[in-house]
């Protein structure tokens, strides 16, 4: 473990974050947020008014606890990714933005007063700032590609506050209970998505349209929002919960489902059995009723990691699973889906095609920063791919996308070189191998799909750079184990 000390500055001699356990502070609190709360309801309505005070009540609750923050931060990205406060102050902040903000507020105000005097660093410390900065160059050069709107500004910045929560995941996973509370929290919020998803694919078409219709007055979109293999209603309708994108919802569904696959077989697992398997056997069904093949192909690269690097006797049932599958009657829609995207045949895996040969042409012309996220200054070229590693080349160039690969290489690096601090045996082994798991099959998804570094879905770019933190803490966790 590494860690730096933080000086007290002179002017933070009182202790804020305490405040929410003094009368005093509570009163001075609540008389600020009677203020506030009375401008905005006569400018915004009773609606955001109700809003604000229940921002002000998560926020006395973060303040008291900031676990609780995180836990939000989960919830939101796996139940309600796409709610927004109604508030309108020329933006109109996620629920997701007012979690993150939270944590990562109370987090700074911690280190500005003093309560918290040390920072936990960890090998991807610095690669991870370098990225960052690499990033802001990269959106600072791009700005002449096209216009700097309030959304683009918004959505860049929450970019940057979803690489930065991984800073604050390391450091506050300073043991390894905060860090299987997390990873439980996680489990049962992704269960709790899987279920919504398979609910709402039961219902009739309409049914389910109209109840995600009603979430229209938290910002979510309104019309026609159930989705079909290509669009065509004649074809299979695709499972997609609250997420609406249903290859987004399938990229968490992988990686909770990644998390989940160890603790089937672990000999210590951090779930009763049961639980795990109900777990896992929501998140398989609903990801097969996404027929999203990216996340299919990602999963089966997480599991197959474990398998190889932990339960190599399971390879054999795997094999025979996956057979079975190809052979069941009721999957052979899917099974013809697969088919089609390896041979190119469907239009989907067509126009995919198309995007990498334009993404190729982009980066060579624009080799170093890419060309921003504004835009592409070339008429005959587009912005927008649908591969991870392209979109980031892109964006930010090969120095960006080098900089993200030597980021990715110290998270299984330090991993691998600490590989003897986690055995089959040891308590938190199903945990450390199941986040790296879930990371791995992300970036294999990351193949066929750039939702986890896409700007227009901040819940899925966040839930990978917290998979991010959690799985270089378990690594620090187990090494400090091994030496103390």
């Amino acid at each position: 473990m590494i860690s730096k000390r933080i000086p007290k500055p002179k002017w933070a001699n009182v202790d804020w974050t305490s405040l929410s356990d003094s009368p005093w502070g509570i009163g001075v609190f609540a008389g600020i947020v009677a203020v506030l709360g009375g401008i905005v309801l006569a400018v915004g309505g009773p609606l955001a008014a109700v809003a604000l005070l229940a921002a002000a009540a998560g926020g006395v609750v973060v303040l008291r606890n900031m676990e609780v923050g995180f836990w939000g931060v989960i919830a939101v990205i796996c139940l309600l990714p796409f709610g927004t406060i109604p508030v309108d102050v020329g933006i109109t902040p996620t629920f997701l933005d007012a979690a993150l903000g939270a944590v990562i507020g109370v987090w700074l105000l911690r280190l500005m007063t003093g309560r918290q005097r040390t920072v936990v660093t960890s090998p991807i410390t610095l690669p991870l700032v370098i990225f960052i900065i690499v990033a802001l160059f990269a959106f600072i050069f791009g700005l002449g590609n096209g216009p700097l709107t309030t959304q683009l500004l918004r959505r860049f910045a929450e970019l940057l506050l979803s690489m930065g929560f991984t800073l604050v995941v390391i450091d506050f996973c300073a043991n390894w209970e905060r860090l299987e509370r997390l990873v439980k929290v996680l489990l049962w919020a992704g269960a709790g998505g899987a279920a919504m998803g398979i609910g709402l694919w039961l219902l009739p078409d309409g049914t389910a349209n109209d109840i995600l219709n009603a979430l229209q007055r938290i910002g979510y979109p309104g019309g026609w929002v159930i989705r079909y293999i290509e669009d065509n209603p004649e074809l299979s309708e695709r499972a997609i919960s609250t997420a609406i994108d249903p290859n987004a919802l399938g990229g968490l569904l992988l990686m909770i489902g990644a998390l989940a696959g160890p603790q089937l077989v672990a000999k210590r697992p951090l779930l009763p059995r049961w639980q795990s398997a109900g777990i896992f056997g929501l998140v398989l069904v609903c990801l097969v009723l996404t027929f999203s093949r990216g996340a299919m192909f990602g999963l089966a690269a997480g599991l197959g990691f474990v398998a190889v690097v932990r339960y190599r006797r399971l390879i054999p049932y795997m094999l025979a699973g996956a057979l079975l599958f190809l052979a069941l009657p009721v999957t052979q829609g899917y099974v013809t889906r697969f088919v089609e995207g390896i041979q190119g045949q469907d239009l989907a895996t067509q126009m995919r095609f198309g995007e990498y040969r334009d993404a190729v042409a982009l980066i060579r012309r624009y080799p170093l920063f890419g060309v921003g996220f504004a835009g592409s200054p070339d008429i005959d070229l587009y912005l927008g791919v649908a591969m991870i590693y392209l979109t980031i080349g892109q964006q930010m160039g090969v120095l960006g996308l080098g900089t993200f690969f030597v980021l990715i290489g110290a998270v299984f690096g330090y991993a691998f070189a600490n590989r003897h601090c986690f055995g089959a045996g040891q308590a938190h082994d199903g945990v450390w191998l199941g986040l790296h798991a879930a990371l791995l099959g992300g970036l294999a998804a990351g193949i066929f799909d750039h939702y986890l570094f896409n700007i227009d879905f901040h819940h899925a770019v966040t839930i990978f750079w917290l998979l991010v933190g959690l799985a270089t803490a378990a690594t620090r966790l187990g090494r400090q184990s091994q030496d103390g």
